[in-house]
């Protein structure tokens, strides 16, 4: 299924060279100047994954498929984007359209690069952001409840932002709702403001390992928990590099990973996804479902027709599979389990459908 994440900020807070970093292309306009980028640049990402390298080995597979995550440049919001300042209307939509949210926070000094307001201050950045969100998600409410009066809104729906609107007016966070209320539900109300979300605080070299007076103002707000500090130009400068000489130049300034495998690992902790695999002699593949999804459900991810006819599920967890070199002796050794429609597919499991064409 993959997932999308719309990377947004103020402008020239570094999106278009995180996004550049992150899909190793240079789509993105990096301009010294607001409004630069008006249409959200797309980049498919295939997901890095060292246990399907193991996988292609021992199945000898022909071809490795990575799954993907695709990131959005959304273009800088400004204050007063929610009343369409700035082309703000229209960033405001594409951040609809995403799976989660990276906020991209400004947290360096710089005479070559502008900034839009006076000094830098993450967490009044952060603060303005999120107010256009949140006054967007207001009007957008407001027009969908009108619909009630038409009996055009489901009841569900209807409870969900007539409670959106009752936290807003009483200047309580939207989060509330996702402890009351199933993700489907939210999801179909296209609310912004209560997208999962990931910070990543933007920072020169020198303060990418222990961050610095700004990284630290913004973390005592917000907490470490998805906070991230990464330095998009010296992000840019690895993806540069071959494989040899990233190890090195990463060991040089002291960072275990890159700033895409920290925003990967992260976002599949905040989507709450999981990966499974399939291995054979014609590939090895990897594939992301969401947490406690059913063996019919991961079924449908590679077809649909996969999910219709399912029968059974060959299964393998990822170390059986390894220790036991391949599908053949995991089945000798009694590793292999055939689970049904109710099963529960865990992180990492090797699988093989039997479904009625």
């Amino acid at each position: 299924m993959g997932f999308r994440c719309g990377i947004v900020g103020l402008p020239n807070v570094g999106k278009s060279t995180l996004f550049n970093a992150l899909t190793n292309s240079s789509k993105a306009q990096a301009e010294n100047f607001p409004f630069c980028t008006i249409d959200p640049n797309e980049g498919v990402v295939p997901v890095p994954d060292n246990r399907l390298d193991k996988l292609v080995k021992i199945s000898s597979s022909k071809k490795k498929i990575n799954t993907t995550i695709s990131f959005v440049d959304i273009a800088g919001l400004v204050k007063g984007a929610s009343k369409g300042e700035g082309l703000g209307n229209k960033f405001l939509s594409h951040i609809r359209e995403v799976d989660a949210v990276i906020h991209m926070i400004r947290c360096f000094d710089s005479e070559s690069i502008q900034n839009v307001n006076p000094n830098v201050d993450p967490v009044r950045d952060l603060e303005i952001v999120e107010t256009e969100m949140l006054l967007a998600d207001l009007e957008s409410i407001q027009k969908r409840l009108e619909k009630k009066k038409k009996k055009l809104l489901e009841n569900d729906q209807l409870e969900v932002l007539e409670k959106g609107l009752e936290c807003i007016n009483n200047n309580q966070n939207l989060n509330i709702l996702l402890k009351e209320y199933d993700k489907k539900t939210l999801n179909q109300t296209g609310l912004l403001s209560i997208k999962p979300k990931i910070f990543v605080c933007n920072v020169d070299e020198q303060s990418i390992k222990d961050g610095n007076n700004y990284t630290k103002k913004f973390i005592d707000k917000y907490g470490k928990n998805n906070t991230i500090i990464v330095s998009a130009d010296i992000e840019n400068q690895i993806n540069q590099l071959d494989k040899n000489e990233k190890n090195n130049y990463m060991k040089m300034i002291d960072i275990k990973e890159t700033g895409l495998d920290t925003i990967i690992r992260k976002g599949y902790e905040i989507l709450e996804l999981d990966t499974f695999f399939t291995s054979g002699p014609e590939e090895s593949r990897a594939w992301t479902i969401s947490k406690n999804c059913t063996a019919p459900k991961a079924a449908g991810v590679i077809h649909s027709d996969f999910e219709k006819g399912f029968i059974r599920a060959e299964t393998v967890s990822y170390k059986d599979f390894i220790n036991s070199n391949g599908w053949t002796n995991s089945k000798a050794n009694g590793k292999m389990r055939l689970e049904g429609k109710d099963y529960i597919v865990k992180d990492g499991e090797v699988l093989n459908f039997r479904f009625n064409t």
